[in-house]
């Protein structure tokens, strides 16, 4: 077992007096049998109104009102969690699923549907031809090797670049500039799932690797849907399967509908607001 501080703070200056409308906070890690939040901490300046729901995926969502104008807005969370996952390989795919390609059980399709849709249709033709490059889907294989190969080839053939832009690249736009962020690269590696018929969703966390490196420990990667372990990490930014050095967030179908904090104001055009984010994620 691990326990582990994550602190993450993010801070607005609009350079202005602003009025602030409702943010989106997803900010608390998922608990499992894996893991376990130990202690939590949420801090904002100026003092809003904090409604906690779970969305339709069972991501834990705090929406901040606000009743004032400001200049600033400051957002400290700071989590204690207990990692358990020490063996990650440690499974067994179900015997019917064990080879691909398969077709998912009926309880389980029914759900799964969602997870199965492109986020990205029109770049089905380019990631198919991609796929075809690496002669996965064209024959029968196990389907853990199949995955597992997806993940290590955008790991080895593709640049990682930390990029400050918002927003998630589109596939083919990282098939055509052969780099992206480790967000863009996990959305490469779900369509191509997608459309290898396997279930895949996104996932926003934190990676402990990158511990007292500011802001370069929020992190993002995949799970796939195999039937017997349930939904398995892989990411493919450093092509490893999941595990107590991963720390999932939220979950979402499309990669951009979870970004940590969301949210609008209303204020003067200029000056335009700097945002500065810190994250920090060390032995507890």
């Amino acid at each position: 077992m691990r326990r582990l501080k994550i602190e993450h703070v993010t801070q607005y200056d609009f350079g202005s007096t602003v009025e602030l409308l409702p943010h989106r906070l997803v900010l608390r890690p998922r608990e499992s049998h894996t893991l376990r939040i130990a202690s939590a901490r949420l801090e904002i300046s100026p003092t809003p109104h904090i409604r906690w729901h779970r969305d339709a995926l069972d991501n834990s969502i705090a929406i901040a009102s606000f009743g004032e104008q400001v200049s600033v807005l400051r957002i400290e969370s700071e989590m204690v969690v207990e990692h358990y996952d020490e063996m990650p390989l440690d499974f067994l795919v179900e015997e019917y699923a064990v080879a691909h390609p398969f077709q998912y059980h009926p309880k389980d399709a029914a759900i799964l549907v969602p997870f199965l849709s492109l986020a990205w249709p029109s770049d089905r033709e380019l990631v198919a031809r991609w796929l075809a490059t690496l002669s996965l889907g064209a024959s029968r294989m196990e389907t853990f090797a199949v995955v597992f190969a997806l993940n290590a080839a955008i790991s080895r053939d593709f640049r990682y670049e930390a990029r400050e832009e918002p927003g998630v690249q589109s596939p083919a736009d990282t098939l055509g500039r052969r780099s992206g962020s480790c967000r863009d690269f996990a959305a490469l590696f779900l369509e191509a799932c997608r459309q290898l018929g396997l279930a895949a969703r996104f996932v926003s966390g934190y990676h402990t690797s990158y511990a007292g490196e500011g802001a370069g420990s929020t992190h993002a990667w995949a799970e796939v849907y195999l039937p017997g372990p349930g939904w398995k990490g892989f990411d493919p930014s450093g092509g490893v399967v999941t595990g107590g050095e991963h720390i999932a967030v939220a979950v979402a179908h499309h990669p951009e509908a979870v970004p940590p904090v969301s949210g609008s104001y209303l204020g003067p055009v200029t000056p335009k607001p700097t945002m500065l984010v810190t994250v920090r994620v060390l032995p507890a």
